[in-house]
């Protein structure tokens, strides 16, 4: 069932779909730009690079909303090693393109804000997230760096 499971993924990297994979890497590449007041063009990516420091820089590609000026990244109830990271240091960094963006993540545990988040996660990728128990989740707004 292995040689399966590889086969598959060297298929998906060799037809382009590796940037939708979940797989981590070190620092980001990129000229860092000031957070815009209007997001725009990065809100409507379906992917972005996503990049964690506590200790040592790490990045994954996660899928991202935008909730009235504000980014989300969401990990459902999983914590995965972005999330440790973020436990240990907010200062995350958001990539796109060639554009770096340095912001602050701010775990989410309000009912009604996870609930908004929720409705634009549904109408961007055509489903609601699995667990919407906010307390049992991993939702983080992104803002700019105090």
């Amino acid at each position: 069932m292995g040689k399966i499971h590889l086969i598959i993924l060297i298929g998906l990297f060799v037809g382009g779909c590796a940037e939708y994979l979940p797989i981590s890497s070190g620092q980001l590449k990129g000229v860092v730009n000031e957070v815009p007041r209007q997001w725009g063009a990065v809100s409507d990516d379906k992917i972005v690079q996503f990049e964690t420091n506590a200790g040592k820089a790490y990045s994954v590609n996660l899928w991202i909303v935008e909730v009235s000026g504000n980014l989300y990244v969401f990990a459902g109830d999983n914590l995965a090693n972005w999330v440790k990271d973020i436990e240990e240091n907010p200062d995350v960094r958001l990539g796109t393109g060639t554009s770096i963006f340095e912001l602050e993540a701010f775990r989410v545990t309000d009912a009604q804000e996870f609930d908004s988040f929720a409705r634009a996660w549904e109408a961007k990728y055509g489903n609601r997230p699995r667990n919407e128990r906010v307390k049992e989740t991993y939702l983080y707004r992104l803002q700019a760096r105090a």
